[in-house]
């Protein structure tokens, strides 16, 4: 088998290297060795959410890994055959069920049946996507290159408590169509979703509410659900809340902004902040936000053709999944534009076919 080395401290130089680097090389069959993983960090090494990622990965593919232990610096994985059915992962902390899920999403998809997955840990955490993101806005974005794929919340989970579930069902494909987002249009309306967990119905309300007054300032046709119980019936660990926002333009674009509570954070200023990110996205009039550019890469690597996005802003992230995708996938970017700036990103895919499924 062909194998691939990745050094763990290129780009970001954290989990998303590792992350990445397995999902890419399942996908490919590819032989893999990842050193100097998350180096860059406090606490390098493996931590408990990545050691479930790379453990998931290597599930659906009957995967042999070698190193895998917290704390852990350099792994070996060897992939095999991807395979469908279901399988259930507890991250065992408050840990992102979403980044996770990330890694699985593109083995998944080319599996040899449907994949019903279920995730247990944190739903709602900062320095990754909140779940709600993955449904509103990848999710949509990632169904114009053929994905289908479903994400239910069953009990959201915060830091530090976690206990959250969520389950999320992927279809296979043949293979994945290009993706072309280069046109930003006009705002047509702006969507959102305010949460608390174990706290008054009034701190989803303000969080809100004060989304609502910064943006109104600048757009209408804001529409923002809520979601709350009762603390006495609510089986969730909590306490905890957020509120994620996206805008949809005439030109099928969807940016986002989010922010999510903590101790002595006032509600306020929760949806301010969120109002504010998703104001700062909306600026330079590109279709794809900051955030969601590296979740794309993955799936215009993989795709049949040449994919192009216009970002709000390169960040490193992005770039870091861009060059993963080179060295193991051998996609072709292109890109034009400076980090931390907009930029356009264009992508000569690898045209990965589904050896599993019938034409």
């Amino acid at each position: 088998m062909v194998g691939v080395e990745i050094d763990g401290s290129i780009g970001e130089g954290g989990g998303q290297v590792l992350r990445a680097s397995i999902a890419y090389a399942a996908v490919c069959g590819k032989a893999l060795k990842i050193f100097n993983i998350r180096t860059k960090r406090d606490n390098p090494g493996l931590r408990p959410q990545h050691l479930i990622a790379v453990k998931a990965v290597s599930a659906l593919c009957d995967g042999r890994v070698n190193g895998l232990e917290i704390g852990s610096r350099e792994i070996t994985f060897v992939p095999s055959e991807i395979k469908g059915g279901k399988f259930k992962f507890r991250i065992g902390t408050a840990g992102s069920t979403s980044l996770v899920l990330q890694a699985l999403i593109p083995v998944a998809l080319f599996a040899n049946e449907e994949v019903f997955i279920t995730l247990e840990g944190g739903t709602n955490n900062a320095w990754a996507p909140q779940i709600d993101y993955l449904q509103n806005i990848f999710l949509p974005l990632a169904e114009r290159t053929g994905a289908k794929i479903e994400i239910e919340v069953k009990k959201r989970g915060h830091y530090p408590k976690g206990g959250g579930r969520i389950t999320a069902k992927i279809s296979p494909v043949k293979s994945l169509k290009p993706l072309i987002l280069t046109e930003f249009g006009e705002v047509e309306k702006i969507e959102g979703l305010s949460h608390c967990v174990k706290l008054p119905q009034h701190v989803a309300e303000r969080q809100a509410k004060a989304a609502l007054e910064e943006l109104w300032q600048y757009y209408g046709n804001i529409n923002i659900q809520l979601e709350w119980r009762e603390k006495e019936t609510d089986p969730r660990l909590g306490p905890g809340s957020g509120i994620v926002l996206w805008a949809k333009t005439t030109k099928g674009a969807i940016l986002s902004g989010d922010a999510l509570g903590a101790p002595k954070k006032p509600a306020e200023e929760v949806g301010k902040e969120a109002a504010s990110n998703l104001l700062k996205e909306l600026k330079p009039k590109m279709p794809v936000d900051s955030h969601t550019g590296d979740q794309l890469i993955p799936l215009m690597a993989l795709a049949n053709g040449v994919s192009k996005i216009k970002v709000s802003q390169l960040t490193l992230h992005t770039e870091t999944c861009i060059k993963v995708s080179e060295i193991i996938m051998g996609a072709k970017f292109d890109v034009k534009g400076e980090l931390n700036k907009p930029a356009e990103i264009t992508c000569q895919g690898i045209g990965l076919e589904n050896p599993l499924l019938e034409d």
